[in-house]
């Protein structure tokens, strides 16, 4: 019988992790189980065995930085997607304050699932994957200043050959309807300048924002991409020095239902395909994160648009009802050089 995947605990600094590794040593993913983070997830690149493993993530490097939260590296988002105007939000006839007795700087984003506790409360292995089902039930009444409502998140990793699958799933175990979506904020690279990559994303629809990147209310939040050649990517193309902070709507689907955001290397082919059933495509480009601004590029699949809490359009799609069970599936698929890339590269490097 062929070993399977392997499951092993540890520690970053203080912070409890869990890591897969595949049989053959060709994939290695970490996860904090602070906010199910994963910090990081690296594949063999070359075919031949004992080549190198590459990091496909720009994930938090250390302790300090998961605990200081700086870029949502692989943040977790629940309940609530990207921002929340001036950290309020009316909800079924009730006004809601997430930062009650703050003045100045209101910016709240990425909802409180990043830094919850979650468990490891399950695990499989075969010859061919992992899964790791990791919960947490810290969204309660009086835990978070303006969300009155209990909430149980789940988040299944499935780690396998070049690709990771997530399901993010809620259960509101209280007794009042709550309002919840979901999200990821992963960081991808290829290992080479972020200019010189391309992107492919299938979208009909750009989210206008205003200079707090807040979408105007009603229709005036959308700009079909017919009208705005700049953010247009639905023909892959050259990043180059693009600054993307922005949402795309209205992906279009494959034949088996997922919409795929494409970033490719021209250079050598490789690609990274992050796909989604359903909901939104956030885009940055890393220009102002702390460290390594423009190493990486977020590409965040999104249940909702920002400040989704306070469009009364999006009440009905938000609302967990009691007993209510809502699920988000999305993830990532990498696919290497073609063959005949490698070998060229070896003749160059023997």
């Amino acid at each position: 019988m062929a070993a399977g995947y392997r499951i092993t605990e540890g520690r970053l600094g203080g912070e409890p992790t869990v890591s897969v590794s595949a049989p053959d040593g060709s994939v290695h993913a970490v996860l904090a189980l602070r906010g199910a983070t994963l910090l990081s997830w690296r594949t063999r690149r070359a075919a031949a065995a004992g080549a190198p493993l590459t990091d496909l993530t720009d994930g938090y490097r250390d302790e300090a930085e998961l605990l200081a939260q700086d870029g949502v590296r692989a943040g977790l988002m629940a309940p609530f997607c990207n921002r929340v105007a001036d950290g309020r939000y009316r909800f079924r006839g009730r006004e809601h304050d997430l930062l009650p007795g703050r003045r100045g700087d209101r910016t709240i984003y990425h909802g409180f699932a990043r830094e919850a506790p979650f468990e490891l409360v399950g695990s499989t292995t075969t010859a061919d994957s992992a899964r790791l089902l990791l919960r947490t039930t810290a969204i309660r009444p009086g835990r978070y200043p303006g969300y009155p409502f209990a909430i149980d998140v789940e988040a299944e990793f499935t780690v396998g050959g070049h690709e990771l699958a997530i399901e993010v799933r809620a259960a509101n175990t209280g007794d009042a309807t709550a309002p919840y979506a979901a999200g990821w904020h992963p960081y991808f690279t290829l290992s080479r300048p972020l200019d010189d990559l391309s992107l492919h994303i299938p979208a009909r629809t750009l989210v206008r924002t205003d200079a707090a990147l807040l979408p105007p209310p009603g229709d005036a939040a959308f700009l079909p991409l017919d009208r705005c050649p700049g953010m247009d990517f639905r023909v892959p193309r050259p990043l180059g020095d693009a600054v993307i902070d922005a949402c795309f709507a209205d992906l279009s689907p494959g034949p088996d239902g997922r919409a795929e955001t494409v970033l490719s290397d021209p250079a050598t082919g490789e690609e990274l395909r992050v796909w989604q059933y359903g909901g939104y495509m956030h885009v940055f480009t890393g220009d102002t994160l702390a460290r390594d601004r423009r190493a990486s590029i977020a590409l965040e699949p999104v249940e909702a648009m920002t400040d989704a809490f306070n469009r009364p359009e999006h009440a009905a799609a938000l609302s967990l009802e009691p007993g209510g069970r809502r699920r988000f599936r999305f993830g990532v698929r990498y696919a290497p050089a073609p063959a005949h890339v490698g070998e060229h590269r070896a003749a160059r490097n023997p």
